[in-house]
């Protein structure tokens, strides 16, 4: 009776004296595109000098001077030799500082600017641009070479991905602006990497070549995509206006910090955590996400909860070593995106599935993917362990914040989910059914509390199907949102 009494008055909620108006503390937006901080007007002592005027003077005096040596390039446009594979190959310790001015331009020539295995190699104050790497390939640390720092560098209007990242690396004060593919493709061949800072960086405009359009279902776009990293925190940047994901973690991440960034106006979701692991997403300003991927999938009259903040098969694994055990997601502000927040968990995708896009990989608890097979699969500790479950997620203490009229929308922008699907196939997959869908509803720690909602919100539980009032969402048997508020006429 007490829940109709505030439906009827406009204000839903329990024990609403709990439920703060948390707001999250705006991150210091990184306008590092517009305003660069310049370099060293002349060459620091020791530093060989890079002259623009003669092609290929950086690649031919890395090449003649030991490691550990700084390289100080002049003002002007340094060209590389006119062959594609002419890039620096740096080596160890090496230390590469641009002037006032100095750009490395590929001249739509050399796939490459810098590439090799040397550790532990720093750029800071270049402008790299106009180079040509192929899909799925990196200009910047080609080859995933630890220990880079690139910092007060700009990285732009590349093919692939402007930079890739190594064990180590640091990132800072960066512009990563209109690369074809991706602004950083956190990724390496072998093995995971580890320890990864992403701080301060403006991440704009990126995967100009629109390949989810070129090539769909790639899941290969993204301001950023983080690919088996074993630790990173990415803080304080400004990810906006990429066409598709802001930031993308897919597969096998773990032990993410994202925090205190301005994610907004991204055409597909602010963020997607995906077949991943342990993470703290706090204090995030996030707004005029989703509005045109949302917009696409709603206009094609698909009834799926396509999310602002997206977890997809990823949860809190206490096995998996971590500094924390959970996915909590608190004291963030989200306001006009196209949804709210959507845990999904695909009950045909697990390892040795031939519906798991990521194939030939498994969980971070079960390294062998022909063990998910029966019988073994269908019996603990495999039924549990060939999965990648959507758990432990923790949300509370954020704002929601939706008004249509500034979205554009009338149907399908204003959902906040936890939900998955009748899992079919293969034949001898354990989780046939609503197993999942029941599982991820009710059983596997999943929840909302203390959140303040201002907007005609709608929530989805179990399946697509069941779209409930905040009532009915607070109510048996899903009992989510505990101490929190929602005000539906404010916001549109």
């Amino acid at each position: 009776m007490a829940t109709l009494a505030l439906l009827a008055t406009g204000c839903a909620g329990t024990q609403e004296a709990r439920a703060e108006p948390t707001v999250a503390p705006a991150a210091s937006t990184a306008r590092v595109c517009a305003k660069p901080t310049a370099g060293p007007a002349t060459a620091p002592p020791g530093a060989v000098t890079v002259d623009p005027a003669v092609v290929g003077d950086l690649a031919a005096k890395t090449r003649s001077h030991p490691r550990g040596t700084t390289f100080w390039l002049r003002p002007g446009t340094h060209r590389l030799p006119p062959e594609r594979y002419s890039q620096v190959i740096p080596k160890k310790g090496n230390r590469y500082l641009g002037a006032p001015g100095a750009v490395l331009d590929g001249r739509k020539t050399n796939q490459y600017a810098f590439g090799g295995s040397a550790s532990d190699v720093t750029l800071r104050h270049l402008t790299v641009q106009g180079f040509v790497a192929p899909h799925n390939e990196g200009v910047v640390n080609h080859d995933s070479a630890d220990g880079w720092v690139i910092e007060h560098a700009k990285i732009q209007y590349n093919s692939g991905a402007g930079l890739m990242a190594g064990d180590r690396q640091r990132v800072r004060a960066s512009c990563l602006r209109g690369n074809g593919q991706y602004g950083m493709n956190a990724y390496q061949a072998t093995g995971r990497l580890s320890d990864l800072l992403v701080e301060g960086n403006e991440i704009v405009a990126n995967n100009t070549d629109d390949w989810e359009r070129r090539r769909p279902g790639c899941g290969c776009t993204a301001g950023i995509k983080f690919w088996a990293v074993d630790g990173a925190d990415v803080r304080g940047n400004w990810v906006h206006d990429n066409r598709g994901a802001g930031l993308w973690a897919d597969t096998n991440n773990n032990d993410f910090r994202i925090e205190g960034n301005v994610l907004e106006a991204n055409d597909g979701a602010a963020l997607i955590y995906e077949i991943s692991y342990n993470a703290v997403i706090r204090e995030n300003t996030i707004r005029r996400n989703n509005w045109v991927d949302g917009r696409r999938y709603a206009d094609r009259g698909d009834s799926f909860p396509f999310a602002t903040v997206y977890l997809s098969e990823s949860g809190g694994e206490p096995r998996v070593r971590a500094r924390t055990d959970k996915i909590e997601i608190y004291r963030n502000v989200l306001e006009d995106n196209w949804s709210g927040i959507t845990l999904w968990e695909n009950a045909d995708r697990f390892c040795n599935s031939p519906a798991n896009t990521s194939s030939g990989t498994c969980t971070l608890l079960v390294r062998q993917p022909d063990r998910c097979a029966r019988p073994g699969i269908a019996t603990a500790p495999l039924y549990t362990d060939c999965r990648w479950k959507t758990q432990r997620v923790d949300i509370h203490h954020n704002r929601f914040v939706l008004d249509t009229s500034v979205v554009g929308c009338t149907v399908k922008c204003d959902r906040m989910a936890v939900l998955a699907n009748y899992g079919t196939y293969p034949d001898w997959s354990p989780y046939q059914g609503e197993r999942v869908a029941e599982a991820i509803t009710h059983k596997q720690r999943n929840r909302w509390h203390d959140n303040v909602y201002v907007g005609p919100w709608k929530f989805v539980a179990h399946d697509p199907s069941r779209v409930l009032d905040f009532g009915q969402w607070q109510g048996t048997p899903y009992h989510q949102d505990a101490g929190s508020t929602l005000d539906p006429r404010a916001g549109g």
